[in-house]
């Protein structure tokens, strides 16, 4: 849940980028740190494992601003994809807001994405989490290398509905990094509760709500989203002007 700190009026989340080893999720956060105004982030950290790094910063969105008087901050972070590592990943999903899950898009690294999203789903579940109710969007990354239709055959054989949010990226250079910052920064504080319901100390709870999810066998029964299209938020409130 997002943490409120009543003496500095900040709203803080935390955003995990999840994926397999070499997806992306180091390229989305060096970009993000490298184009943000130096007074808005803080130090760019990485943990060196064999085969990639995790990263985390501290960063003030100048999109978002203030919301409802508080001042967000959101904190980022990575984790390592390779399966060696996974009680790091559990570590690192602690406490989680929001995830962006980092898709591959190379067809060959298929099994490794699957692999990688039930990895999600059991961590998620180990420490207490819904997945179905976990603020999520998906990044087809590496579109360049997808090849004819290989985004659409990525999306068919992991199994992702329409309704749950996608955006197409090319991290290496930039494409779709900022817009998938704002969209998972949207679907948490799109679904923030009332502040009096919240946990003393605490910033409002995420409401669970009625979401589309990948993770269909958590929500059997749950209506989805009629829409198409790439960018869909699916029956969530309205989200205020920021």
């Amino acid at each position: 849940m997002p943490y409120i700190d009543h003496a500095r009026k900040e709203l803080r989340l935390k955003i995990v980028y999840y994926g397999p080893g070499l997806g992306g999720k180091t390229s989305n956060l060096e970009y993000i740190h490298k184009h943000t105004r130096p007074e808005r982030r803080g130090k760019l950290v990485a943990l060196n494992t064999e085969a990639e790094r995790t990263l985390f910063f501290d960063l003030l969105p100048v999109e978002i601003g203030r919301y409802k008087d508080y001042q967000v901050r959101v904190h980022l972070c990575t984790v390592p994809g390779q399966i060696a590592y996974d009680r790091t990943r559990q570590l690192v999903l602690r406490h989680v807001d929001g995830v962006v899950f980092v898709v591959d898009s190379q067809p060959a690294r298929l099994r490794e994405n699957h692999e990688s999203m039930r990895n999600l789903e059991a961590n998620l579940r180990l420490q207490g989490d819904d997945p179905a109710k976990m603020p999520l969007v998906v990044q087809f990354n590496k579109r360049d290398l997808a090849g004819p239709g290989g985004i659409e055959a990525s999306r068919e054989a992991l199994g992702i509905p329409p309704g749950v949010l996608q955006i197409i990226a090319s991290a290496g250079r930039g494409e779709g990094v900022f817009e998938t910052l704002k969209a998972i920064l949207k679907e948490c504080l799109a679904v923030v509760e009332e502040p009096s319901r919240a946990p003393p100390g605490h910033s409002p709870s995420i409401v669970p709500g009625q979401r589309v999810s990948m993770f269909p066998e958590a929500t059997a029964g749950t209506p989805g989203s009629e829409n198409s299209g790439m960018l869909v938020i699916a029956t969530l409130p309205k989200l205020p002007r920021l």
